[in-house]
């Protein structure tokens, strides 16, 4: 047996390190490790719970919209404030433009760079990868990168700036919309609209999403294989064996996304279990946080959120991360963009996790076909908006009690639970999509959900940083600084 360190890693937001134990080639044990402390959870503490809109965002540079709506729901929890539907819709907006450029950003910059590796010379797509996805000369690189920050632009009128948005309250959000405004915002999503549907898929985005099978998929990638940047990726999984590729828990967790005024989620929310082909309800009174192998105290074992505990034991034996091990009623997890379209019921990704379970292919398959679902989305929520109505209403003091906000970022389920007492913040926890896909063993030694699907991965004669390890990686997309908040 060997043993390898890989990291840390490039294009990943925040620190991450893997140690691979490797014997005849393939990955036989994976330990993940989040080597970075920051401790918000801790910063938290004492303040007014209010003031945590201030301080969240700052936990990401990527994601930091998707920590203030959790946050915000956590308060209108605390509170018992129902946002006004035009705030709720606004919300939905400003939460999915980030969302879509997090899956935008991660295709093109994140994800596709690694296809352009000398490893895959000998490939009869390499060529054409490195023409459009070389990180620095990539002809769809840049014009992702220009279409990205285009798309931006939308969180000037509705929010005032990214990252770091200040617009989003527990009553809603604080920017109302004029009706011209709105014209004008249903142009920039348009205008991403033909990017997706002239370079992404070259393909109308209604029709990817009415794929309703993989054999409807792969029938549609045989009409042209490179035509379109996401069927060029469908070849490379068809020559590199994508479909099996990091194989996850079998247990897929969505908290629901995008609420609406009626009560409902445009995309469920519930647990997909694999093993049955069955959604079941979600049950956030079981999750539960293990300290076991964190530089964490574990004192009292595994806890609730509204419970938990971050005190940093630095010296801990058996310890190899600052993350801990979420689990729910004491299973591993996987969350993501494949948890979010098998729990909605999506045909393609339930046939094709079916087929396959949760693999590189699937989870980035996922991703493309929430850009086509989402995009549509937003522009029904801007029609629905009525520039008349309240958009955010005034907050109550807040005081004592608990609550909950969850929410679903683009790499998945995100929660923030809060305790307040006296007019202060007693107990802040977060519990980040990263926190559950890369944590560590358990106090019962169960791997996490990325270092299962490490396992069996091919290293090749000297490989350093093995690059089926890094596409497995990637298919997760980390972002460490939220997983250590």
């Amino acid at each position: 047996m060997t043993r390898l360190l890989v990291g840390p890693f490039n294009r990943v937001e925040g620190d991450l390190e893997v140690s691979l134990d490797i014997e005849d080639g393939r990955v036989t044990r994976a330990h993940v490790n989040a080597p970075m402390y920051r401790g918000f959870e801790q910063i938290l503490q004492g303040k007014k719970p209010h003031d945590a809109l201030v301080y969240v965002p700052r936990i990401c540079g990527i994601c930091s919209v998707s920590q203030s709506v959790a946050c915000a729901r956590a308060l209108a929890d605390l509170g018992g404030i129902q946002p006004p539907a035009n705030g709720q819709h606004v919300t939905n907006v400003i939460l999915a433009t980030e969302n879509l450029a997090d899956h935008l950003t991660h295709f093109y910059l994140f994800f596709m760079p690694d296809f352009t590796r000398p490893v895959y010379a000998h490939q009869a797509w390499h060529a054409e990868a490195v023409r459009r996805f070389d990180p620095q000369t990539g002809e769809q690189t840049r014009a992702a990168t220009a279409a990205r920050q285009r798309w931006f632009t939308l969180m000037g009128t509705l929010a005032g700036k990214w990252p770091h948005t200040q617009s989003i309250e527990p009553g809603g959000s604080t920017r109302p919309v004029e009706a011209a405004e709105r014209i004008r915002l249903l142009a920039k999503v348009r205008e991403f609209r033909s990017f997706l549907e002239r370079q992404l898929f070259a393909a109308p985005l209604e029709l990817v999403s009415s794929l309703d099978s993989e054999q409807a998929l792969w029938t549609w990638h045989a009409q042209d294989p490179w035509r379109g940047d996401f069927r060029l990726f469908l070849s490379m999984v068809q020559s590199l064996g994508l479909c099996s590729l990091g194989q996850g828990p079998g247990r897929y967790l969505s908290y629901g996304a995008y609420p609406q005024p009626e009560g409902h989620f445009e995309f469920a929310s519930g647990v997909w279990h694999a093993d049955t082909a069955r959604l079941t309800p979600l049950d956030a009174s079981a999750i539960r946080e293990d300290a076991t192998h964190a530089w964490l105290s574990d004192a009292a074992g595994p806890r609730h959120p509204l419970e938990g505990i971050t005190l940093p034991e630095a010296d801990k034996p058996e310890a190899y991360t600052w993350n801990k091990a979420p689990r729910l009623a004491g299973q591993v997890i996987e969350t993501g963009a494949i948890a979010r379209q098998l729990a909605s019921a999506h045909p393609l990704v339930l046939d094709a996790v079916q087929r396959h379970g949760g693999t590189v292919f699937t989870r980035v398959l996922a991703r493309a076909l929430e850009l086509a679902r989402v995009l549509p989305l937003m522009e029904k929520w801007l029609g629905q908006l009525q520039p008349q109505a309240p958009y955010c209403l005034p907050s109550p003091a807040l005081t004592e009690g608990v609550g909950v906000g969850l929410s679903e970022a683009a790499r998945g389920s995100l929660g923030h639970w809060v305790v307040a007492s006296r007019g202060l913040i007693a107990n802040y926890q977060i519990v980040a999509p990263t926190t559950w896909n890369f944590s560590p063993r358990d106090k019962a030694g169960t791997p996490g959900a990325l270092e299962q699907a490490l396992q069996g991965a091919l290293v090749q004669p000297g490989e350093l940083t093995p690059v089926s390890v890094q596409h497995i990686v990637r298919s997760f997309d980390p972002c460490m600084v939220c997983t250590v908040h």
